[in-house]
């Protein structure tokens, strides 16, 4: 563990990138608030991230929201749900988890098996199955597979992921999965919009004084501009998990990768994969 601890601390937190990709003035926050982009099964970034935070002023403190999308696509999904789900037991106020469409698709799944199964195992449902023991897909029914996914979630997890909220809110600052309809407060968001997006549609500045972060968009490298903070680097093939650290002094970006080739496990699971 000697090599990560080093690689975490040459990941220096006061990376900020050029200013057209970070117009971020009179973003503040107090007690400090870091958002998480995608994770998709990246328990290897996760912890590289947690510690870095760990080693941040105000760490205690600091409220961790996560964007959503915690499953699929990538290798540990499960070990993922647990992890974040005991740290929300033991912190409920400093670890929030948001839905995201892949945990709702997940859930889909498991309430129809064979009506949503072919489209969520497409979409990285797989690598979840496989992350949870269950049989291959393709060799057992859908419903034995649901069954056995839902066998490896337990009660408890199972409950939490199903209650998870679909956005968070402080003043100034709020965060969905895929962002927020800029002409609608929070509160009156369909669902559908949260979880999915504009879908093609044209995102417009906001204009109301609301930061909304968000993950669902890949992005080279998280970026805040126009009331948006865009933090979904495609961890799961690029290798490149990104969090947005704010605090009284301003925001700051924040990056954990792995060594080596980092688009050898996105070409595994097929980079070509939608949202």
């Amino acid at each position: 563990m000697r090599w990560m601890h080093a690689l975490s601390r040459l990941m220096s937190r006061r990376n900020v990138p050029p200013a057209g990709d970070w117009d971020a003035a009179g973003l503040r926050a107090d007690p400090p608030v870091c958002i998480i982009g995608d994770l998709h099964g990246r328990m290897d970034l996760l912890t590289q991230m947690l510690a870095q935070i760990a080693e941040q002023p105000q760490a205690d403190t600091a409220r961790r929201i996560i964007v959503g999308d915690m499953i699929d696509r990538g290798p540990d999904s499960i070990a993922v749900l647990r992890h974040l789900h005991a740290q929300h037991r033991t912190s409920p106020d400093t670890t929030v988890c948001l839905m995201g469409n892949h945990e709702r698709m997940m859930l889909d799944f498991l309430a129809d098996p064979d009506r949503h199964g072919p489209r969520w195992i497409a979409a990285g449902g797989a690598e979840t199955l496989a992350s949870a023991g269950a049989a291959p897909w393709g060799r057992v029914p859908m419903t034995q597979l649901a069954a056995q996914l839902r066998t490896a979630l337990g009660p408890d997890l199972l409950g939490w992921v199903q209650d998870l909220p679909l956005c968070w809110q402080a003043p100034g600052i709020g965060a969905t999965h895929a962002g927020a309809d800029p002409a609608l407060d929070l509160a009156q968001q369909p669902a559908t919009r949260l979880l999915w997006g504009a879908r093609g549609t044209v995102e417009h500045a906001r204009t109301d004084g609301m930061w909304i972060a968000q993950g669902h968009d890949i992005v080279p490298r998280a970026r805040l501009t126009k009331g948006r903070i865009m933090v979904d680097t495609g961890a799961w093939r690029s290798g490149l998990l990104s969090a947005v650290w704010i605090d009284k002094t301003g925001p700051c970006m924040m990056q954990a990768q792995m060594p080596g080739n980092a688009l050898d496990l996105g070409k595994k699971h097929g980079a070509a994969q939608r949202k």
